[in-house]
């Protein structure tokens, strides 16, 4: 089965996002299929490779960019809710003056398009946050 998973939740305000990391983890030992990755409003937290975890936590930003690796799996973040959050790519980074790329490079920049193209392309799409 072809999944799409798209994550709502910031790595550490609940235990949304780690429950989706798991679930896709899950899902991929399984043997189905995801065909996308979509990091949109406080999700897109997950994809900032700046953040730090104290000793002894589980980073889960760099755990999505293994799994997503891993797997090369498309993984997508909203374009307007990842510059809101200081979460830019090369290109985003230069079109405001940014000296900074906090953006994992496993994941793209997109529009609500690719949420669409995503919807219409899997047999189901899960929400979590």
């Amino acid at each position: 089965m072809k999944f799409t998973i798209v994550v709502y939740a910031a790595p550490y305000s609940s235990q949304a996002a780690a429950t989706a990391f798991n679930f896709s983890k899950t899902l991929l030992s399984e043997g189905h299929e995801i065909y996308r990755l979509f990091f949109f409003s406080d999700g897109a937290h997950n994809t900032n490779k700046l953040a730090t975890v104290p000793q002894g936590e589980t980073n889960l930003q760099a755990s999505w960019d293994d799994l997503i690796r891993d797997y090369d799996l498309d993984s997508a973040v909203c374009v307007s809710s990842a510059i809101k959050r200081g979460i830019v790519d090369k290109q985003e980074a230069e079109r405001h003056e940014l000296s900074a790329v906090s953006l994992f490079e496993s994941s793209d920049i997109a529009g609500l398009g690719q949420l669409i193209d995503a919807a219409i392309n899997s047999d189901r799409l899960l929400n979590f946050g």
